[in-house]
């Protein structure tokens, strides 16, 4: 079924469509840059997020390489959990500075030391990279908070493809010990690669994320992979193995979100395996909402909220 948007989404989405339909008729096509750019005007929507005590550029050295990390502590003088802040954009695009606001609101609500990564993106740098550059923060992090207090409680969270790399994650934790993970955040998150679901169709055009530039999107990160069915199938979370060893999960789903209902059947996935879901459910949402603040604002901080009480739970 087709969404229903929210009224506060209408005109924005009037705006967008059109601009896209202009593109059509303009055989404007796809490139990296222009997304990159597209993406980022949408930082116009958010305001500046709350101050934090301690904001710090940081990089962890792994291999032939650095990985740039922001690191948002809003208590500096007392042990606080950790929790990795993966950004969303399609695996091609997207900064920490773009999700800058969301990784202080996540600092400042849920007081959590959050620790946003700078992971590598397609097309200059396919799959499996970013998810490599991902894991190696996830399992070497104390290296990057040898002047912090902080406790050995370990979160991720990641909206849209941050929200793919995080159930990545938990898969390798079934069989890698040195992946721990108490808990995940997954806010409408890409799961499932082969675009099967009903709510691709459903939703597919009209929302601001479009079938066509999903498909887009797939194609840099798995270059010349996409046409190899089993490949795609195999790398999907929502197609990998569940174990009732996975970290409790909170769960964001929108009604208006082509990657609604793979979100919901990961969900459920994990219930069948015995993991404990909580699922938030927004039926006027779009993807990406929680780059649109200032549009959505009271959506947005019931997210915040929401994350904050679960994990502040402790049974």
């Amino acid at each position: 079924m087709r969404g229903s948007v929210s009224p506060k989404l209408e005109a924005f989405l009037v705006q967008v469509n059109a601009a896209i339909s202009e593109a059509k008729s303009n055989n404007v096509t796809f490139t990296p840059e222009q997304t990159r750019i597209n993406l980022n005007n949408l930082s116009a929507f958010m305001p500046q997020g709350p101050k934090i005590a301690k904001v710090i550029n940081r990089h962890l050295k792994a291999h032939n390489r650095e990985i740039p990390v922001t690191i948002y502590n809003p208590a500096p003088e007392k042990q606080l959990p950790v929790l990795i802040h993966y950004h969303g954009g399609g695996h091609m695009c997207g900064s920490v500075e773009l999700y800058d606001p969301v990784s202080r609101n996540l600092a400042s609500i849920c007081q959590c030391i959050v620790i946003c990564v700078e992971y590598r993106l397609a097309p200059e740098h396919p799959y499996p990279a970013g998810i490599d550059d991902c894991q190696q923060v996830l399992m070497r992090y104390k290296e990057l908070l040898t002047d912090m207090a902080y406790c050995e409680q370990v979160y991720i969270a990641g909206d849209s493809a941050g929200g793919a790399i995080c159930t990545t994650l938990t898969q390798r934790s079934i069989t890698n010990s040195d992946l721990k993970i108490d808990k995940q955040i997954l806010i409408y998150p890409s799961v499932d690669y082969s675009m099967s679901s009903a709510s691709m169709d459903k939703n597919g055009q009209g929302f601001l994320l479009e079938q066509e530039k999903i498909k887009w999107y797939f194609e840099q990160y798995f270059q010349n992979n996409t046409i190899n069915d089993e490949f795609i199938k195999s790398v999907s979370p929502l197609n990998g193995a569940f174990a009732k060893t996975m970290p409790k999960t909170l769960l964001f789903t929108c009604g208006c979100d082509p990657l609604r209902d793979e979100g919901v059947a990961y969900g459920q996935a994990l219930r069948n395996a015995g993991v404990e879901v909580e699922s938030i459910h927004f039926e006027g949402m779009i993807h990406a909402y929680m780059l649109l603040y200032s549009l959505v604002e009271e959506e947005c901080q019931q997210t915040y909220h929401s994350i904050a009480n679960f994990l502040s739970k402790t049974a």
